[in-house]
């Protein structure tokens, strides 16, 4: 995997391979840890433990091997440290009652302001570089994609390893809840950030074709809901799993743009895949404030819980940037504003979503109560 042994760079890659093996195994010891102490995850009270503090057992590691990749000072190791410690905190620190909103919340948020602590290491230190984040962006989008292939990998894997075992009349299914599955996915978060290091030559040909396959398909789906909504002019139902749902195709939506953003060219001229952009997003934000509309809707009848606040939160949210990367798209579009000007806009609102992700994690659980 690390290449050709008398490339050039061959010994630099067996050590970045040493260094990714050792933190992947350090996720996986992690995981177990708390094991030693009594609290088991097949325990249905124990795996509350596991839910808010998931994140916490694989993201420092990697971004230890982040900070040591890129050689950053020991003032910015002192900020991550800092940071995870902090998100640590807010995981344990309220008496939380099983059904509270806010362990599912705080699920949600706390490996968001996580990963974009992991953001700091992967830029070196260097936070007020737009380029760098640009690329911490890019990064994701492909560390999504080599994820989510080992995981298919990964579920294959499981099942020869149980299919095989229980042919020979043994039991492997201890074996795999209680150690393939927690080691595997923690350690797998850190492989894949080194396959996309390590290959970016491979990823660079699979993200970008992914990217402009899907963006126009999104597109066409989301005018097609405006279409049938105008049409039926029926409401949108503002339930609990409906407005995730609304809330992950926003995501999956912002992803879409944020990805294909970091694979562009500023300096090509507009073209058709722009146009598709630019319907995929002034879709989404009119899908976001009709999603807004209900919920305001539904708080002005039943009061604010943190569920429809979190709600609320991450619509406007999404609102405010959908809303201005429409306006400088369409400035891009026209030939009337440089396309550099929507990569500053992405990269300086990641902030944005940094204090929205740690103000849930810390001040909606004294605020909505623990029960």
């Amino acid at each position: 995997l690390p290449g050709e042994p008398d490339a050039p760079t061959a010994a630099r890659s067996r050590r970045e391979l040493l260094a990714m093996v050792l933190c992947a195994a350090l996720a996986a010891v992690a995981i177990k840890v708390p094991s030693l102490f009594g609290i088991d995850m097949a325990n249905e009270d124990d795996s509350l433990f596991y839910v808010p503090n998931l994140s916490l057992f694989t993201l420092p590691m990697l971004a230890a091997y982040f900070a040591w990749k890129r050689g950053v000072d020991r003032k910015v190791i002192g900020v991550l440290a800092a940071l995870f410690a902090l998100g640590a905190i807010a995981a344990n620190s309220y008496p939380l009652d099983g059904g509270s909103q806010s362990i599912i919340l705080t699920a949600i948020h706390l490996p968001i302001a996580l990963w974009l602590v992991v953001g700091v290491a992967y830029v070196g230190g260097d936070w007020r570089s737009d380029r760098r984040w640009m690329d911490f962006i890019r990064f994701t989008g492909e560390w999504a994609i080599y994820f989510a292939l080992l995981a298919m990998g990964g579920g294959v894997l499981t099942a020869f390893t149980a299919g095989t075992f229980e042919a020979i009349g043994l039991s492997a299914e201890t074996f795999i809840t209680e150690w393939l599955l927690p080691c595997g996915g923690v350690a797998g978060v850190i492989v894949a950030a080194w396959l996309v290091e390590a290959k970016q030559s491979v990823i660079e040909n699979m993200a970008p074709v992914l990217t402009r396959v899907f963006t126009p398909l999104f597109a066409a789906t989301l005018l097609a809901f405006l279409g049938a909504f105008v049409w039926t002019n029926n409401g949108i139902d503002v339930e609990r799993d409906v407005l995730i749902l609304f809330d992950l195709l926003l995501v999956v939506v912002l992803g879409l743009l944020l990805y294909a953003i970091s694979a562009r060219d500023p300096a090509a001229r507009p073209g058709l895949f722009d146009g598709f952009q630019l319907a995929l997003v002034i879709s989404a934000l009119l899908i976001d404030a009709l999603v807004l509309l209900a919920i305001t809707g539904r708080i002005t009848e039943f009061g604010f819980t943190a569920n429809k606040t979190a709600a609320l939160g991450e619509n406007l949210i999404l609102l405010t940037n959908l809303a201005w990367s429409a306006w400088l798209l369409i400035g891009f579009v026209r030939g009337r504003m440089p396309f550099v000007r929507l990569e500053v806009w992405q990269t300086r609102y990641i902030a944005v979503y940094a204090i929205w992700a740690w103000t849930v994690v810390f001040i909606f659980p004294p605020v909505f109560g623990f029960a």
